[in-house]
C-alpha cells in the first residue's frame, strides 16, 4: 500500500546549500560547456528563491552569482541560456530520473498521466491555440502539455512531459520554424499519442512500475486504454458518463451473407442479448458503498463508491466491440453528488477498497502540479520558443526533484527536530520572510522560504 504525507515546511541549516551544489554537479557532465553548468545551477538558486514571479526578469534580480563569474547582465545571460543555448533538454531530463529513481524507483511504482494548460495572449508561443485550458475551466487561448509523473511508496516527482501540439501548427511549417520545433516533434499526435511516448522513454530506462492512473481526457481512448494493457500495465482511468456498458455479457450473430444487400462483415448484437446502458443511466440504478481510502490532516477521508464488473458497448450498434473482454467499473459519488466514473483492468479478486486506494493515489501530482506552478515557476515562462519551454520545463522538475529528495531525507532523519543543526518542521506557508535581493546580492543572512524547504542564504552567498 503507497501512503503519501502532505508537504510541509522545514527550516533547514545552511548546509542545505552544500547539497544544493552537490544536486546540482550531478547534472553538470550533460553540458557541452562549463559555463552552461553554472547558469543551470543560478537558475535552480532562481526557481527555488521565494518570489511572486519566475520569469526571467524578476528571478534574475533575485539570484546571487558566484564569485568570479563574469556576468554584467545576467537577465541577458539566463535568456540566453534558457532560451537559445543549445543543450539538449532530453539528455538531461534523462539523468534527472534517472538520480532520482536511485531514490524513489519501486516495482510498487504508479504511473500518472495528466497534463497541464498554460493561458497565454497572442498567438506567437509555440502550440499556443483556443482550446480547453484546464487552468481556467473553460475554452481559451493556452498552451497544453501531457505529462507522466510517479508515485511510489517512498514519494511522488514528475517525469516527463511534452507540448501538444494542434494541427493548425503541425500544418504550418512557417510557424513552425519560427518557434524552432525539432523535426521529430512536427506530426499532430493525440495527447493520449503523446503520454505513452512518454510512457515508453522513461520505462525504456528502466524504471519499473505496475500501474497506469489517468483522468477522463485519456481513459476515454480505447486506444489509449489499449496502449497500457499491450504495453502489460494494469490501469485505473477516468471515462466519462456517455460511455455505454452491459453489465452483462453480450451475445453477438456473427457475419454472415446477405439475403439480398451486401453481405456483413461485422457482427450484430443478438436480439436475445442484453442491451447497453449509459453511464449515467447505469449509476441511477447503482447501490453504493462508503470506503474509507486514508486518513487525512482532518480526519479519515471517505465517499461512496460502486464497483461494478462490465462489458464494454463503445460502437455496439455496428458491432465494433463485439468479443471486448470485461473490464471494472468505478463510480464515485461525491459529497456534492457529482458522479465520477472509470475503467480499469484490474485482476478479476480485486476489491472495491483496494481499487478505491489505487484511484485516490493520483492526489501527490495533483499537489506537484500546484506547487510547481505557484511555487517554482512552472507556469511563469514567457518566451515563445519549444526550446526554451522545454528547457525551461526540465529545470522546474530539477527544482522539483530536490525538495522531493531534501523532504524525505527530513523524514528519514531519526533526531528530534529543534536539536543543533536538525530541520524544525512548521506548517506550510506560501511566503513567510521574503528576502531583498539587494541583501542576498550583498551576502546577508536571510531566510527564503518556498513552500518545501526554507533555504538559508549564509554570508558568502550561494555556491554554484
Amino acid at each position: 500500500m503507497i501512503t503519501m504525507s502532505k508537504t510541509y515546511t522545514p527550516e533547514l541549516a545552511p548546509e542545505v546549500l552544500d547539497r544544493l551544489e552537490a544536486y546540482a554537479d550531478v547534472f553538470r557532465d550533460d553540458f557541452s560547456h562549463k559555463r552552461q553548468a553554472t547558469w543551470s545551477g543560478i537558475y535552480l538558486q532562481g526557481l527555488l528563491h521565494d518570489g511572486e514571479r519566475k520569469s526571467i526578469e524578476p528571478l534574475s534580480a533575485r539570484v546571487t552569482l558566484p564569485p568570479g563569474l563574469d556576468a554584467k547582465d545576467p537577465e541577458q545571460a539566463l535568456q540566453q541560456f534558457v532560451n537559445q543555448s543549445p543543450w539538449d533538454d532530453q539528455v538531461l531530463a534523462k539523468r534527472y530520473r534517472q538520480h532520482l529513481a536511485e531514490t524513489f524507483a519501486s516495482p510498487e511504482g504508479i504511473f500518472v498521466f495528466d497534463d497541464t494548460s498554460f493561458p497565454k495572449q497572442g498567438s506567437h508561443s509555440v502550440g499556443v491555440q483556443r482550446q480547453y485550458c484546464g487552468a481556467l475551466g473553460k475554452k481559451a487561448n493556452c498552451q497544453v502539455a501531457p505529462s507522466v509523473h510517479y508515485v511510489g511508496p517512498a514519494g511522488y516527482y514528475p517525469l516527463a512531459m511534452r507540448l501538444f501540439l494542434p494541427e493548425s501548427w503541425a500544418e504550418d511549417e512557417a510557424r513552425l520554424d519560427e518557434a524552432g520545433v525539432p523535426k521529430v516533434f512536427r506530426q499532430a499526435k493525440a495527447k493520449g499519442s503523446i503520454a505513452l511516448e512518454l510512457l515508453d522513454t522513461v520505462r525504456g530506462e528502466g524504471l519499473p512500475g505496475w500501474l497506469a492512473l489517468a483522468d477522463a481526457g485519456y481513459g476515454v481512448s480505447e486506444d489509449f486504454r489499449t496502449g497500457l494493457a499491450s504495453r502489460g500495465l494494469k490501469y485505473i482511468v477516468g471515462v466519462t458518463d456517455e460511455m455505454v456498458v452491459f453489465t452483462e455479457e453480450p451475445r453477438w450473430d456473427p457475419p454472415s451473407a446477405g439475403t439480398g444487400g451486401r453481405p456483413r462483415k461485422r457482427h450484430r448484437l443478438a436480439e436475445s442479448s442484453p442491451r447497453p446502458a449509459s453511464l449515467k443511466a447505469l449509476a441511477e440504478r447503482t447501490r453504493f458503498r462508503k470506503v474509507t481510502w486514508r486518513e487525512g490532516t482532518k480526519g479519515k477521508l471517505s465517499g461512496h463508491f460502486a464497483w461494478l464488473r462490465v462489458w464494454p458497448g463503445g460502437g455496439w450498434a455496428t458491432g465494433e466491440c463485439a468479443g471486448a473482454e470485461p473490464v471494472w467499473l468505478l463510480i464515485e459519488r461525491q459529497a456534492d453528488g457529482k458522479l465520477k466514473y472509470a475503467f480499469s483492468n484490474l485482476p478479476l479478486a480485486t476489491t472495491r477498497l483496494r481499487a478505491v486506494r489505487l484511484w485516490k493515489t493520483r492526489w501527490p501530482v495533483e499537489q506537484g502540479y500546484q506547487q510547481m506552478k505557484e511555487e517554482l515557476g512552472l507556469a511563469h515562462f514567457e518566451g515563445r520558443s519549444w526550446r526554451g519551454f522545454h528547457h525551461h520545463v526540465c529545470l522546474v522538475m530539477m527544482a522539483y526533484g530536490f525538495l522531493a529528495l531534501e523532504q524525505l531525507r527530513a523524514k528519514r532523519d531519526p533526531a528530534e527536530p529543534g536539536k543543533k543543526g536538525v530541520p524544525s518542521r512548521r506548517s506550510p506557508s506560501r511566503r513567510s520572510v521574503a528576502p531583498c535581493s539587494g541583501c542576498l546580492a550583498r551576502g546577508r543572512g536571510r531566510i527564503v522560504r518556498t513552500a518545501t524547504h526554507v533555504l538559508i542564504a549564509g554570508s558568502k552567498g550561494w555556491k554554484f
